[in-house]
């Protein structure tokens, strides 16, 4: 039989305890009784003075046992569950401890999984947005050093091609550079005044070339002939010349029309802009502000865009305190509302 001081000291402390108690019995006995009432009385004193000895002397030793135990668990321990050097702990504790823990640990195993996931799809988006430009300068470098360059026709097309590649390429890195310094908060806003229909104005006119060959209107419908607004203005335009870019690009029909509308609600002025092309099919619309993620992945892919256009309009609205809404029907259009604070 194994030996166990516990149960010794329990034993000795409940030994000396019942024996006190016996004497104090035997002396009340044949100094107080005269009566069964009495004894019964003193009885009942005892029963519970025996109680109440048991329980502290258990209490007591059970407490001191485990705050023992727990201090050589301890050694063993991280340091989130070990208990403070001041500060002793019970098995109630622990067991909170060990669970928060666990929780905590379950949390970090999923991000990390997550994260894991998240970084082999951007490397995978990356290196799939990176390769097909390059490829097209390689090809086309290489049948000019085939002897290509001798015919100037080809000469000047391919490398009128290859400028175009470059400039992809550039976009992209460009891209990629402001969305990870958006990801990481190190872009800081230039909050100014400024008149919102005029940057609108200012954006059709630059994207007017864009319009006419794909045949698109695009229009301005406002309430009043200035409308100011607290924002960064360099970040809005982008925000602006995205959206109203992508909204040309697919005016995929006859007598397509793009409308931004700037409409004032006492302090915000709400921005939208509409086109009747496409649509966006239900099952992708809330995916569409992922990183890469393109509706028309071929189409898309071949015009030279980054894939990162509406990423980017939904972090910068974020730096303003604002969130981007899409409503969209399949093959009848896309509507793009925002919200920015008024100027006084």
């Amino acid at each position: 039989m194994r030996f166990h001081r516990l149960t010794l000291l329990a034993s000795v402390f409940l030994t000396v305890a019942m024996s006190l108690v016996a004497l104090g019995f035997d002396y009340t006995n044949d100094a107080v009784f005269h009566s069964k009432s009495n004894f019964y009385l003193t009885l009942f004193v005892c029963v519970v003075l025996i109680f109440a000895l048991n329980y502290v002397i258990l209490d007591y030793l059970f407490n001191f046992y485990g705050k023992k135990q727990i201090r050589k668990i301890s050694t063993i321990l991280p340091e989130d569950i070990s208990p403070d050097d001041d500060n002793e702990m019970d098995f109630k504790q622990l067991g909170e401890r060990f669970s928060a823990f666990s929780q905590k640990s379950a949390t970090e195993m999923v991000t990390m999984k997550e994260m894991e996931t998240y970084r082999k799809e951007y490397i995978g988006n990356v290196s799939h947005e990176l390769k097909t430009p390059l490829f097209s300068i390689q090809g086309y470098v290489e049948t000019l050093m085939d002897g290509g360059v001798e015919n100037l026709a080809i000469r000047d097309k391919y490398l009128e091609r290859i400028d175009k590649s470059v400039e992809r390429l550039l976009n992209i890195v460009k891209d990629l550079d402001m969305i990870n310094q958006y990801e990481s908060g190190e872009i800081t806003l230039n909050v100014t005044s400024f008149d919102l229909n005029s940057v609108v104005r200012e954006i059709i006119d630059l994207l007017d070339l864009e319009a006419l060959r794909k045949e698109a209107r695009v229009q301005l419908q406002t309430a009043a002939p200035q409308i100011f607004v607290n924002a960064d203005k360099q970040k809005i335009s982008q925000v602006l010349i995205n959206l109203i870019s992508n909204a040309i690009h697919y005016a995929n029909r006859d007598r397509a029309q793009i409308i931004i509308k700037t409409t004032i609600l006492k302090n915000k002025v709400l921005v939208t802009v509409e086109d009747n092309g496409m649509g966006i099919k239900p099952e992708v619309l809330p995916r569409i502000f992922e990183r890469f993620y393109r509706v028309e992945t071929s189409r898309n892919r071949n015009d030279g865009g980054s894939g990162l256009g509406l990423a980017i309009v939904k972090h910068i609205l974020e730096a303003h305190g604002e969130n981007i809404s899409v409503e969209s029907v399949y093959l009848e259009g896309t509507q793009f509302s925002f919200l920015l604070e008024k100027s006084n």
